[in-house]
């Protein structure tokens, strides 16, 4: 138990640190390097960890992805500043910018995926279409999504740290609310094969805490009205719902695999990834539920 604590102490002072640097390249240099730990404990978990063009070639598609599109929204924001209205046009240097990032992205994704499958003609005896398609996919959705980090930041230049939080709490409070609600009522197994100590209780008790948690918080950040605390609860509880998919979803791959734990990078809670599972369905649905309806 002492150490978990320390251990999740630790976390929680990085994650500071980097929330305190949020406006900077830390946050794209951090997801990155969370996005290139998550990815080896995957491909750790399909035994190809030790096959280097494979988990090079998938590394280099993940850790691109955040720095791609920080340093593309860093020299659109130059441009504004420098050029816009005074010799160019801000909105078509903006499209411009955004169409190259899109193809640079491609490229590098596809270059990546050439090399995996290359490198699985060559090793057809030793690697099944199972594993390299799981690559394939984890090296697609672990980058989009942890890259929502730097993407929600950057969707308000005023209120961006209080966005990026909220997202992470999306996840993280409903673990908090499912647990403790678990241990005081839980009586009926949610999943009880693939994860035993949840409840249905546990998991009403998650989504009720997260949507009155954002309810609350962005009524006092930005002011109250019903419209907006009703959207926020709404958008509290989706985002209750859809984390708890993504850790069931990351315990199922665990239990068919056999694994206790993805990694032991974090002394008694395991691999990023069994941090961060229900991180990575909670953020691209935050993102979109700020982008469609708005913040204020």
């Amino acid at each position: 138990m002492l150490t978990r604590i320390i251990s999740g102490a630790v976390g929680v002072v990085l994650i500071g640190i980097v929330l305190f640097f949020h406006d900077t390249i830390v946050l794209p240099i951090a997801v990155a390097a969370i996005i290139a730990v998550m990815l080896f404990e995957l491909l750790r978990a399909v035994k190809l960890h030790k096959c280097m063009p494979i988990l090079l070639a998938a590394e280099a598609a993940g850790v691109s992805v955040p720095l791609i599109y920080y340093l593309t929204s860093i020299d659109k924001v130059i441009y504004d500043y420098t050029v816009a209205g005074i010799q160019g046009d801000a909105e078509f240097y903006s499209a411009s910018v955004s169409e190259v990032n899109r193809i640079f992205q491609f490229v590098i994704v596809l270059a990546a995926a050439f090399v995996i499958f290359i490198t699985w003609l060559k090793k057809h005896k030793e690697i099944r279409y199972e594993q390299v398609f799981f690559v394939l996919a984890v090296m697609i959705l672990v980058p989009q999504a942890m890259s929502t980090m730097v993407r929600i930041e950057r969707y308000d230049s005023q209120s961006g740290l209080f966005l990026l939080i909220m997202g992470l709490c999306g996840a993280w409070i409903a673990d908090t609310g499912a647990y403790f609600t678990g241990v005081a009522i839980g009586k009926h197994k949610l999943c009880p094969e693939i994860s035993p100590k949840k409840t249905i209780e546990g998991l009403v008790g998650g989504i009720l805490t997260t949507a009155i948690a954002y309810a609350v918080a962005f009524s006092c950040y930005y002011g109250f009205t019903g419209k907006r605390a009703a959207v926020a609860f709404i958008t509290g509880a989706v985002c209750a719902v859809i984390g708890t998919v993504g850790d069931l979803s990351a315990s199922m791959v665990k239990r068919q695999i056999g694994f206790k734990d993805y990694g032991k990078i974090m002394p008694g809670h395991g691999g990023l990834m069994d941090r961060f599972d229900s991180v990575l369905f909670v953020l691209p649905t935050f993102y979109v539920f700020i982008t469609l309806f708005g913040v204020q």
